[in-house]
């Protein structure tokens, strides 16, 4: 069966990710129409489609063609969006993450979608990245304890970024300026935003390594955008390092896994592009790395493929899962937060 999709949202997520797949995936989905926010986008994406396109969300929720709504929209609108396509009796929903930026939200959103019935995936798309999958494999295979993991993520400038530290907050930068990280209370929104916007395409995973936040030890927002955070769970540490440099290098999204045994390392590649799995490597006690084939799949691509197959009824939906991901990356966002607004560097 084809599913009809129609997509709220239309940035470069959308254009060089989402559509790509969709076009891609003969009989599983088909885009109908594409609604934007009144920058006039989805008109463009739309035609060489054949789709319908909107603006805002009232008319492609509307849509009896839609059967499935994909939420690309602004971090701050998803929960109201599954709300939203709940109550128009969509099908299913896949939801950019995070799924929410509260735990209102979040608990809102997913109860509708369990109580209606809904199909929903929030798209972590590491959590699917096949090199994750190997890596939680070797780590359980081996059973060495987990000792410590860190996120190091070093971006170049990207007004996306730039623009997710202003969505929702309680400032809005002048034209291309930055907002003063010297006021405890924006520092702290804006380190709060980051890690609910961007550490979340981690902590899913993290989560199953760390599923237990205990202490948020020390939280720093790191100029001109970035931020150090360690937690603490049970006796793993946990450390999230962001870094964005006015001329920055290439980019490097890694997460490390120290083990009794070992060490763990998967390098992701950039968001927005497809460029295949994680390049996975292991570093064994006599100090020799082994390098690990890539797969020529992504995780974008396994997460629409999931969504297919939980369509299909084979595989179900873990509401409780999405909710306790959603719970995790907001809380360690809240007590991160807390500690920059408070002043408190540790």
């Amino acid at each position: 069966m084809a599913w009809n999709v129609g997509v709220l949202g239309a940035g470069p997520g959308v254009s060089a990710l989402h559509l790509p797949i969709l076009g891609g995936m003969p009989g599983g989905f088909r885009v109908v129409h594409i609604a934007d926010g009144g920058s006039g986008r989805a008109q463009e994406l739309a035609g060489p489609l054949g789709a319908r396109w909107s603006k805002g969300e009232e008319q492609l929720l509307g849509d009896p063609d839609v059967d499935l709504v994909a939420i690309c929209s602004p971090p701050d609108r998803h929960a109201g969006h599954i709300l939203a396509a709940v109550n128009a009796g969509k099908k299913a929903v896949f939801c950019e993450k995070p799924l929410a930026t509260s735990t209102a939200g979040a608990e809102a959103a997913i109860e509708a979608c369990r109580q209606a019935g809904t199909v929903l995936l929030v798209g972590t798309n590491h959590l699917y990245d096949a090199a994750w999958g190997n890596a939680k494999h070797h780590l359980v295979v081996l059973e060495g304890k987990v000792l410590t993991v860190s996120l190091t993520l070093a971006l170049p400038p990207n007004d996306r970024y730039h623009r997710l530290v202003s969505e929702g907050g309680p400032f809005q930068p002048a034209g291309r300026g930055r907002p003063d990280l010297s006021d405890p209370a924006v520092a702290a929104d804006v380190l709060r935003q980051l890690l609910v916007g961007l550490a979340v395409h981690d902590l899913p995973a993290v989560r199953d390594l760390a599923p237990v936040l205990d202490e948020v030890v020390y939280a720093r927002l790191v100029p001109p955008i970035g931020y150090a955070v360690g937690y603490r769970a049970g006796d793993l540490l946990v450390q999230l390092c962001l870094t964005m440099l006015p001329e920055g290098p290439d980019a490097l999204w890694r997460l490390a896994v120290a083990t009794t045994h070992d060490r763990v390392e998967l390098d992701f590649p950039p968001a927005f592009v497809h460029a295949g799995s994680a390049l996975s490597r292991v570093r064994s006690p006599d100090g020799r790395w082994t390098e690990f084939a890539r797969d020529a799949e992504d995780g974008y691509l396994a997460q629409w493929r999931l969504l297919a197959a939980m369509l299909d009824g084979g595989t179900p939906v873990e509401y409780d899962e999405l909710l306790a991901d959603a719970h995790y990356a907001i809380n360690l966002a809240e007590a991160a937060a807390a500690l920059v607004a408070e002043g408190v560097l540790r």
